[in-house]
């Protein structure tokens, strides 16, 4: 069901006034981060049947349902659409040659997600009326966008970090100066010098004071393929907050490491239980 901007106040009578949990998920505008939040949706409604609301720009939402593998689980009925219109940017075309590996020419693209915190704040106030608990799901990049969750007694936040625990990890690692490791880094690790612009930094920057407001982080993963790293992160903090350029967003906050979905197989059939168990401490 797609739900126009027009309809951002959408009359929610669909909505049981009983309901116990609802979900919103906003992931920031770029397809990598867009699909995993998209699988991510869909395990929760195959898991649970807990409404979902799936929110960004109507740009980026034509983009993720389009690439999607798994379009007929977009019918769900407990699976919303949110498209909101920002204003108009600058398509660019990509540098030839450029001086950084990161794809400069999409950020009038991702600068456009700033403009979605009226949309989502009456969204979110809308939707927290009818249920007990609202479960804000947010790409680690929308903290800003999702900030008036603050104000909403009933919603508590989740930090989806789109990049896998083992990028995570070095990344962090190399940020810090790449300190002493029990064990020596992999052979042939990347740097991560030339891999982000300066524009890009500054939107990650102002995401920093928001993160106050989670309660916890997601990560897309799969222990048999990074457990070690999985532990790490779960056991020491002090790689994110080196990311994200300061401490007081991650004190205390809590760490879940979900596969969404495993490729090659019928989508509700590749849920494992273990991945379901962890979903659980989300949503119940």
């Amino acid at each position: 069901m797609d739900i126009q901007d027009k309809d951002a106040s959408h009359d929610h009578s669909s909505i049981s006034k009983q309901a116990e949990v609802v979900v919103i998920i906003v992931p920031f505008p770029c397809q990598s981060h867009l699909n995993q939040l998209l699988h991510l949706s869909c395990l929760i409604t195959s898991s649970y049947n807990i409404l979902i609301h799936y929110a960004t720009t109507s740009t980026h939402l034509r983009q993720a349902k389009h690439r999607f593998n798994y379009k007929t689980h977009l019918q769900n009925s407990q699976l919303h659409f949110h498209e909101f219109p920002t204003p108009d940017f600058v398509s660019l075309s990509p540098t030839p040659n450029p001086s950084t590996k990161f794809p400069t020419h999409l950020q009038p693209s991702f600068e456009s997600s700033i403009h979605l915190r009226q949309p989502m704040a009456a969204l979110l106030q809308s939707i927290s009326a009818t249920a007990r608990k609202v479960i804000v799901i947010h790409d680690v990049l929308m903290a800003y966008a999702v900030q008036d969750i603050a104000n909403v007694p009933n919603a508590e936040s989740y930090a989806f970090s789109p990049t896998s625990p083992f990028s995570s990890f070095f990344d962090g690692w190399q940020m810090k100066g790449k300190p002493s490791l029990e064990k020596p880094p992999p052979k042939g690790l990347p740097s991560i010098e030339g891999c982000f612009s300066t524009e890009i930094l500054h939107l990650i920057a102002l995401q920093i004071d928001f993160l106050k407001f989670t309660t916890g982080y997601i990560y897309n993963s799969c222990r048999s393929v990074e457990g070690t790293y999985i532990d790490l992160i779960a056991n020491d903090h002090s790689y994110l907050s080196c990311f994200l350029y300061g401490e007081s967003s991650i004190i205390g906050v809590k760490h879940f490491f979900v596969q969404t979905v495993k490729e090659g197989k019928n989508y509700p059939d590749a849920l494992a239980k273990r991945r379901v168990e962890e979903l659980e401490q989300l949503v119940i």
